[in-house]
């Protein structure tokens, strides 16, 4: 059984989609992302450097909200995985990628992906 830490709204404005607008223009993208984690010896210890840092992690997904641009926001939540699993003490991740500004032409709150990963 793991522990998790839970970062929302990790918000970024970026270039990503798949219309030339989108990738003029850009937009916001905003990111929630669940670590599964221990945090045992952590709280134990109450030392910061046996758990995971929550600061690196929101830094990191930031950086692939505002970063190279790619066509779909399942690539970006892609990445964003990839970029928390590298971390150590990570074991699996849950990821979602809010795009509320989506090009779709109906009333709709939001437009998220969501994917989980060992």
């Amino acid at each position: 059984m793991s522990d998790r830490i839970t970062i929302t709204g990790i918000r970024g404005f970026g270039f990503h989609g798949v219309f030339d607008h989108e990738r003029r223009e850009g937009q916001e993208f905003i990111a929630d992302v669940a670590l599964e984690v221990s945090t045992r010896d952590a709280a134990r210890t109450d030392d910061l450097a046996a758990s995971v840092d929550y600061g690196d992690a929101a830094n990191r997904v930031h950086s692939i909200l505002v970063g190279e641009p790619v066509d779909l926001i399942e690539t970006v939540a892609e990445r964003i995985s990839a970029a928390l699993l590298a971390m150590d003490g990570v074991q699996g991740v849950v990821v979602t990628v809010h795009k509320p500004s989506a090009p779709i032409v109906v009333p709709f709150a939001d437009v998220s992906v969501t994917i989980t990963r060992p």
